[in-house]
C-alpha cells in the first residue's frame, strides 16, 4: 500500500525530513578559526567531523597506542597526546580554546555493557573531562555517548552529571538524542549530545540541533558509488568464518536471522539458548543492502550481535565497517585487524559529528558577533 504525499507530511519524522535546513545549514563557514580540544580522540569519527565543520585542534588526547598511531598517520600536524587522561594537564590552554569536546567511553552505560556505570572506573572519566573543562574554560564543551546514559540508574547518574556542569559555571542545552539514519549514515545508531554553553554567554546565544537529512541513506549506498562515496567500497582485510558458521550462515536469507534456519540448524547453532525465547535477531544476523545497518560494535563476528555482509557469506571487511561509520576511503587505521575494527566500532559517527560541528560553528560564529 502506497502513501500519498499529505499522508506522509502526518509523520512527524518524515515531516521533519522533508522541511528540513540540511542544504542551507551544510554550508556554514567560521567567521575565524575557532580552536577545539578533543578528549578521548580513539580512531579519529569526532575529530574528523568537527575538522570538516571547520574547528583547527589543538590537542587531542588518547590512551591507546593503535588509535594514537592512527591519527598521527592521517593527520601529522595534529597535537596528539598520548597518555592516560590522568596524567594529562590542559591549565596551559586556559582561555585560549574556544571549543572542547570528548565521547568519553560508554561501556559503564552502554545496553551492551554491564550498565556499572560511576562504579565502572571508565565511567568516572566524565569526571575528567570535568577537570579538562574547569581548566580550560572553553565558550563552548560537548560531551558525546550512548541513549543509556540519559536513562541509566533510573536516571541519578544523568542528574549528577548536570550538577557537574551547572559547578563547572555552564548551561547546558536540552540533551537530544539524535538518530544517525537522519544525518547520512547509514546505521541505526542513536547517540546521547550534551552541549554546554559557558555562563557569561549562556543567556545571550542559542544552540539549534542540526537539521535532518532528506532521506535515510542505507548499506547500498554505503557500499556503492552514489551519494556518499564517489566509488565503490575498495577491498581491504577482514575476518573469515569458521568453516561450519559459514555453511549455516550460507542459510540466513538477506535481512534475516537464525530464526531463517531449518528448525536443526537453530537447535545446533543456539544450542542452550533455542528454549529461552525472545526476539534475539542480533544472532545469525544478515544485513539488507536496502536498509541501513545495525548498531556496528567492536567486532563483526560476535555471536550476538552478528553483522554479516549483505549478498556474500563472510563478515564486513575493515573498509565497509569503516564506510558504515562514514570515515573516508582515505582515512587508514593503524594496528592490527582486531585493533582497527575496534578504533571503528568505537568511533563517533563522522557524519553525524559534521553536523553536530556546523551547529556549534554556527552558535560560535554568534557568540562571536556579540565582541
Amino acid at each position: 500500500m502506497g502513501f500519498y504525499a499529505h499522508q506522509l507530511m502526518g509523520i512527524p519524522q518524515v515531516e521533519t525530513m522533508i522541511n528540513s535546513n540540511w542544504e542551507e545549514e551544510s554550508k556554514v563557514q567560521p567567521i575565524r578559526d575557532f580552536t577545539s580540544i578533543e578528549l578521548f580522540a580513539g580512531g579519529g569519527g569526532l575529530a574528523l567531523g568537527m575538522e570538516s565543520a571547520g574547528f583547527k585542534h589543538v590537542l587531542l588526547n588518547e590512551f591507546d597506542k593503535a588509535a594514537c598511531a592512527t591519527l598521527r598517520h592521517n593527520r601529522p600536524s595534529w597535537n596528539v597526546v598520548e597518555n592516560d587522561i590522568h596524567n594529562v594537564s590542559f591549565k596551559d590552554y586556559e582561555g585560549k580554546v574556544d571549543f572542547l569536546s570528548g565521547g568519553f567511553p560508554c561501556q559503564a552505560f552502554s545496553y551492551a555493557g554491564n550498565k556499572a556505570g560511576f562504579e565502572d572506573a571508565r565511567g568516572t572519566l566524565f569526571f575528567e573531562l570535568a577537570r579538562a573543562v574547569k581548566e580550560v574554560k572553553p565558550k563552548v564543551f560537548m560531551g558525546e555517548n550512548v541513549r543509556g546514559l540519559y536513562t541509566h540508574d533510573h536516571g541519578h547518574t544523568f542528574e549528577v552529571i548536570k550538577s557537574v556542569i551547572a559547578d563547572l559555571g555552564y548551561t547546558l542545552v536540552e540533551p537530544q538524542i539524535l538518530k544517525a539514519i537522519q544525518y547520512q549514515v547509514p546505521q541505526k545508531r542513536e547517540r546521547l549530545i550534551l552541549i554546554a554553553i559557558r555562563n557569561d554567554l549562556a543567556n545571550r546565544v542559542s544552540f539549534h540541533y542540526p537539521s535532518p537529512y532528506h532521506r535515510v541513506v542505507n548499506l547500498r549506498d554505503a557500499f556503492f558509488k552514489g551519494v556518499l562515496y564517489d566509488c565503490d567500497v575498495p577491498e581491504s582485510i577482514g575476518q573469515q568464518y569458521p568453516k561450519r558458521k559459514r555453511e549455516i550462515m550460507e542459510r540466513v536469507p538477506m535481512g534475516g536471522n537464525w530464526r531463517d534456519l531449518p528448525d536443526d540448524l537453530q537447535r545446533e547453532y543456539m544450542k542452550a539458548s533455542y528454549n529461552m525465547g525472545g526476539g534475539r535477531t542480533g544472532i545469525a544476523r544478515r544485513l539488507s543492502l536496502d536498509d541501513p545497518s545495525l548498531t556496528l560494535t567492536c567486532a563483526p563476528a560476535m555471536k550476538q550481535t552478528e553483522r554479516c555482509h549483505p549478498t556474500e557469506t563472510r563478515p564486513l571487511t575493515v573498509r565497509e565497517y569503516a564506510r558504515i561509520q562514514t570515515f573516508p576511503d582515505n582515512w587508514e587505521f593503524c594496528g592490527n585487524m582486531t585493533a582497527q575494527y575496534k578504533q571503528i566500532g568505537n568511533a563517533v559517527l563522522v557524519n553525524l559529528a559534521a553536523a553536530v560541528g556546523r551547529s556549534l560553528i554556527r552558535l560560535l560564529n554568534d557568540i562571536e558577533a556579540l565582541n
